[in-house]
């Protein structure tokens, strides 16, 4: 399936897409819904974030390149942090770069989104706790993550967490190649094959230190190429199987 969030005729809904097709949802995508007799042409709606998560947890260092980019040794376990909810933008909004930074950097990642509760899940059944799948860019201030040493000014700022552009269960998230063009030219790309810690133990994990909330979103990480975005770059997160999620500076 390829979930959307979308608006139309002032009304927010979700809806499936399929080709160039959006057929409405009616109920809760993280509970009982039914498929209506909608159906829309996709360029009829206003895409949206998937979902509005309650949290993002995010991981860093999930890619060893990655950590040899930012001259960090390995760590024992996955190293995370929190992006707050007001955070979330979707496609085709603008990200604000904040007076207080003087280098917003993009991060191209992977996002998991949870369908259920989960809390101590073990790795055997972390799938069965997974949603889908959709692009995040983890942007983050990096002059004021050098300078605060820990990460949540640097990575929580409004506009900082853009997602999208569909939540889907196609692809095998632990395989699919990842890019980031920035004006159109590549700046980042790898293949996840190349994670640290693969989807289901970093659900494992994190399922054991907080409880997961449908909706929420574990983020798993950048590949090298990481660097600085300027007002009115066009910024786009490409992942195989999910498709191009484009926002611009501002």
């Amino acid at each position: 399936m390829r979930y959307i969030r979308f608006k139309k005729d002032n009304h927010i809904f979700y809806g499936l897409l399929k080709d160039n097709t959006v057929t409405k949802l009616e109920g809760d995508l993280f509970g009982e819904y039914t498929v209506a007799n909608e159906v829309y042409d996709f360029h009829e709606v206003e895409l949206l974030a998937p979902c509005t998560p309650s949290k993002i947890v995010a991981v860093g260092l999930n890619y060893r390149d990655h950590a040899q980019e930012m001259k960090e040794d390995i760590p024992s376990t996955p190293k995370v942090f929190i992006k707050p909810s007001t955070a979330v933008i979707g496609p085709g909004e603008k990200i604000i770069k904040p007076a207080m930074s003087n280098r917003v950097d993009y991060e191209a990642e992977l996002a998991v989104v949870i369908k259920k509760k989960a809390k101590d899940v073990t790795v055997e059944k972390a799938k069965d706790y997974i949603l889908g799948y959709t692009c995040l860019n983890d942007v983050t201030a990096r002059d004021l993550q050098f300078a605060d040493g820990q990460w949540t000014r640097a990575k929580g700022f409004d506009t900082f967490a853009p997602i999208g552009p569909v939540i889907t269960d196609e692809i095998d998230a632990n395989h699919v190649d990842i890019k980031l063009l920035l004006n159109g030219e590549q700046k980042q790309h790898s293949n996840t094959s190349n994670f640290i810690w693969k989807v289901e133990e970093l659900v494992s994990f994190i399922s054991q230190i907080m409880t997961l909330l449908p909706g929420d979103i574990i983020t798993t990480g950048t590949p090298s190429g990481i660097g600085p975005m300027q007002s009115g770059d066009k910024v786009e997160v490409v992942i195989e199987g999910i498709g191009t999620l484009v926002n611009t500076v501002a």
